[in-house]
């Protein structure tokens, strides 16, 4: 009887059907993951094929130039790679600690029947389109930026003997400085929902045992809120930073568009995003080839971000699992 009992049983119609359609749908899942590498991939590799033609011409120096005249076909990316970075790096120095404000204030702070509204209103500036932050930028922040905030920048910052020439510039604007606060803008709502979200991860317990304890609203944000979560908002802050590396039409709108080199934030630049829009459709086939490169280029470094955040999140996880 036990050996009768303890034999295993054929597997019926339902069990086949079973795991047929599950064999069906890890493979539909696997050809989702291997279609989307397949298409960055080529997305990247298109743009390196089409940039051979100066590649081969220029080589390294196009990485390391700032010249760029199409004229006498010379190219440098180095002028279009500086202003992506800064402006992205001002956009982050802005956006991050306004996005940790608002999270904090919708999850602690804010009464319950006002979270919901504020949280979706800010939410809600994520669906504007970029072209209209710009001309809000063009139309309302240059001529702020003109009259007000270059003088003083001028007059204050501009003389200090190490920092002083980030800071001097003609009082067109336009430039840097103003296209990092337009990117800025545009990049709160993401990080701030993020935030806000991981915000309400963290247990009641552990917050209202550290009040109890005495501390402040300060102590507990600052202690207790960002360490549980602090993986999770690195991640937050750089998929924003990937965001600001890649906008084109607002940038395009306020940062100048001049491929000189200068080091202040206050005179006219340009972004790699903003040359590529502006120029690319009046382009010769050489000239084309350098803007396809310096699209591989900024496919480059965004990849580059990204890599370094995955690689801080699993230091990050390591060392909380030890």
């Amino acid at each position: 009887m036990n050996a009768i009992a303890s034999a295993p049983t054929a597997p019926t119609g339902r069990d086949v059907k079973d795991a047929r359609h599950d064999r069906w749908f890890r493979l539909a899942l696997a050809g989702t993951v291997v279609l989307v590498l397949v298409a960055l991939a080529g997305a990247a590799l298109s743009m390196l094929w089409g940039g051979r033609d100066v590649l081969a011409s220029s080589g390294l120096e196009f990485f390391t130039t700032t010249e760029w005249n199409p004229v006498e076909d010379k190219y440098g990316a180095l002028v279009p790679i500086y202003g992506t970075i800064v402006t992205a790096l001002i956009a982050m120095l802005i956006a991050v600690p306004v996005s940790f404000g608002i999270a904090f204030f919708l999850t602690e702070i804010a009464p319950r029947w006002a979270r919901g509204p504020i949280g979706t209103a800010i939410e809600l500036l994520a669906g504007i389109p970029s072209i209209i932050y710009g001309m809000w930028g063009l139309f309302v922040l240059v001529p702020v930026m003109t009259e007000h905030v270059t003088p003083w920048l001028n007059e204050h910052l501009g003389t200090l003997p190490v920092v002083g020439a980030v800071f001097q510039g003609p009082p067109l604007g336009i430039g840097m400085l103003t296209a990092g606060i337009v990117l800025s803008i545009m990049v709160i709502p993401f990080i701030s929902s993020v935030m806000r979200e991981v915000f309400l991860t963290v247990p009641t317990r552990l917050k209202e045992s550290a009040y109890a304890l005495g501390a402040t609203r300060w102590e507990v944000s600052w202690d207790i809120v960002l360490p549980y979560t602090r993986s999770a908002v690195i991640g937050g802050v750089f998929l924003g930073l990937g965001r600001a590396l890649g906008e084109t039409m607002a940038v395009a709108f306020v940062v100048g568009n001049s491929v000189r080199f200068s080091p202040s934030l206050l005179e006219p630049g340009t972004t790699i995003a903003a040359l590529i829009a502006n120029d690319f459709g009046e382009a010769t086939e050489t000239y084309r080839s350098a803007l396809l490169l310096l699209g591989f280029v900024l496919f480059l470094v965004t990849f580059a971000v990204l890599a370094i955040a995955r690689l801080m999140l699993r230091q990050l996880a390591r060392k909380e699992g030890n």
